[in-house]
């Protein structure tokens, strides 16, 4: 079992910035890659961004370029740092934990943006 404990959702204007984490726990043997995804209301989860176990990211078209994701092995951490944050960003944001074909996800953490 592996456990992912969020944190860092809140309320911004337009433009701030906010920082998210997720410490995965439970039954991780070696470094695997993880990720975050976000759901809006009446839409699809879609993903924000995901890192390998190599170090590779991949962000979704709509946070490129605004959106940075890191990793901190040792802490089986990742963080998910957003500039620029729009209105369109408001969502519940998950983080994933995918591990030999099952997929872990966190409880959410909620990001709203103000105009």
């Amino acid at each position: 079992q592996v456990q992912l404990v969020e944190s860092g959702g809140g309320l911004v204007q337009a433009g701030e910035s906010l920082r998210l984490s997720c410490a995965a726990s439970g039954s991780i043997f070696s470094i695997n890659g993880m990720g975050w995804y976000r759901q809006a209301p009446g839409k699809q989860r879609e993903l924000v961004a995901a890192i390998t176990s190599g170090g590779s990211t991949n962000y979704g078209d709509a946070v490129k370029g605004r959106f940075t994701l890191s990793r901190d092995n040792a802490k089986n951490t990742v963080y998910l740092q957003m500039y620029s944050l729009k209105p369109e960003d408001t969502a519940v944001y998950y983080c994933h934990f995918p591990r030999f074909g099952y997929n872990y996800w966190g409880q959410g953490t909620q990001v709203t943006v103000s105009s």
